[in-house]
C-alpha cells in the first residue's frame, strides 16, 4: 500500500488471467470514517485486507465500500471483505445498484460468455452479487468522506452507472475504468456500455483540473500533464459513436 496524498492510500491490483482492480482508501485516518474504493477481483480480499493492516489501519475505521462501477474485476471480492467487516455499507450509482438489488447481474459480467467463464473459473454462483445499496449515488452529489469533500461525477459509457470521484482541493480524480494514464480508455462493447456516452463522459472529465489520476488499472499518476484527458478524448473521438 502506498500513500498518494494526505487522506488517499493506494493498494495496487494483483492481475491474473482477469485483471484485479486497484483499490483506494480515502479519508483522514483520525476521522475514523474511511471509505474503500473498489474492492477488486474474486479471491483478492485477503490481500487487500492484509495491505490495510500493514499500514496500521483499524478495519473498524472503514465504514463503507464505494464502487466506481460493478464489473467483476471491481466488485468480485466484495463478499470476502464483507465477511470480515459485515458493518460496511455499499454505495453505488443508482443505475447499477437497482438492477443488482433485483437480481440482474448483467452489469457484473458484461456478456454471457464472460459470465460462464468467471463462474466456472472462480466457482461463483448465479445470484452471488445480489446486494442492498445503502446509498444510491447521483451525479454532482458532494460526499463528505473522512473530513474530505468528494464530488460524484456520473460518467457512463464503460458501464451505465460508472462514476468518478473528484477532490477539488488536491485535484484528485478516481475515474474507475473510463480513462487511464496512457491515453487509453475502458471497453465500450459490454452490456450497458455506449461509445457516444463514453465520449461525452471524457468531455465532462476534461473540464476538471486534474493533477493526480488514480484509475482502476495500470499506472497511477501524481503529476498528470495538462490537457491529458482532452488529448485522450481527441485520439478516441472518431471511434466513440
Amino acid at each position: 500500500m502506498t500513500k498518494i496524498a494526505e487522506g488517499v492510500l493506494f493498494i495496487p491490483g494483483q492481475d491474473e488471467m482477469i485483471p484485479d482492480s486497484h483499490t483506494y482508501v480515502v479519508g483522514l485516518p483520525a476521522s475514523q470514517d474511511l471509505s474503500l474504493i473498489d474492492p477488486g477481483l474474486v479471491g483478492k480480499g485477503s490481500y487487500k485486507l492484509d495491505a490495510l493492516r500493514q499500514m496500521g489501519i483499524d478495519p473498524k475505521s472503514i465504514r463503507r465500500v464505494i464502487l466506481t462501477h460493478t464489473h467483476f474485476d471491481h466488485i468480485g471480492c466484495l463478499l470476502e471483505i464483507q465477511k470480515t467487516m459485515p458493518w460496511l455499507e455499499v454505495w453505488i450509482h443508482e443505475l447499477e445498484a437497482t438492477p443488482l438489488e433485483r437480481g440482474d447481474e448483467r452489469t457484473v459480467y458484461g456478456m454471457e460468455m464472460f459470465r460462464s467463464m468467471c463462474q466456472t473459473r472462480y466457482g461463483v454462483k448465479s445470484g452471488a452479487f445480489i446486494l442492498h445499496a445503502a446509498r444510491k449515488l447521483k451525479d454532482r452529489e458532494l460526499l463528505e468522506l473522512g473530513e474530505m469533500s468528494w464530488e460524484v461525477i456520473h460518467i457512463p459509457g464503460h458501464s451505465m452507472g460508472s462514476i468518478a470521484l473528484y477532490h477539488p482541493p488536491k485535484k484528485i480524480l478516481i475515474p474507475g475504468d473510463v480513462i487511464y494514464a496512457d491515453h487509453s480508455i475502458g471497453r465500450f462493447d459490454l452490456y450497458g456500455s455506449d461509445g457516444g456516452e463514453l465520449k461525452r463522459s471524457l468531455l465532462k472529465l476534461s473540464e476538471r483540473e486534474v493533477d493526480i489520476l488514480l484509475p482502476g488499472h495500470n499506472e497511477v499518476v501524481t503529476k498528470l500533464p495538462a490537457g491529458c484527458i482532452r488529448e485522450t478524448l481527441r485520439q478516441w473521438a472518431p471511434y466513440l459513436v
